[in-house]
């Protein structure tokens, strides 16, 4: 999960953001961003390509947190817009019902999600996108999947903290778990 300080009013500092962590669990969104065919089936699924802070390579779905006074469906479009690029075109579903919440724990095991940095809560969605998806910030590349590959254990394996499996979960969901 991406954590950029910024001045806008809602942030905090890293001190302060540390200092919540260790106190309260903090709300994230998570979307995977997927095409969709004229009848609605997901055709294929982006996967963001990331360096992780001990120099890993792996593979992520694009999250990242609610801030204070920000309306769920707002922080997800930031986030579909920091990681995707301004043209992704993210089609928002009407109803902001997640297909799954996920609860990240900084213990293994509690959860099949691990955050080693805080407890977290995080509503996960699937969004359609339509447009020109070019990575930002820290993504070095986006990667488009059919669904089969996506659950290849190649590709699950990529994803650290629970990420391969909010991603079964997702496309169980819309019907593409195989």
């Amino acid at each position: 999960m991406s954590d950029l300080t910024e001045t806008t009013p809602g942030w905090l500092t890293n001190d302060e953001l540390e200092q919540a962590r260790a106190r309260m669990p903090i709300l994230y969104v998570e979307a995977v961003p997927v095409r969709v065919d004229d009848s609605g089936e997901v055709t294929s699924i982006g996967l963001l390509l990331r360096i992780g802070p001990d120099g890993t390579v792996s593979r992520t779905l694009v999250s990242g947190r609610v801030l204070h006074h920000e309306r769920v469906r707002d922080a997800l479009l930031r986030h579909l817009e920091k990681d995707l690029g301004p043209v992704a075109l993210p089609r928002i579903p009407t109803a902001l019902q997640p297909f799954t919440v996920a609860e990240y724990f900084p213990t293994h095991g509690v959860t099949p999600f691990h955050d080693p940095r805080q407890h977290a809560v995080s509503l996960a969605y699937i969004v359609p996108v339509t447009g020109d998806c070019r990575p930002r910030q820290d993504a070095l590349d986006l990667v488009w999947f059919s669904p089969e590959e996506a659950l290849s254990p190649m590709v699950l394996n990529e994803m650290p903290g629970g990420h391969g499996a909010l991603l079964r979960q997702a496309l169980a969901h819309v019907g593409r778990l195989s």
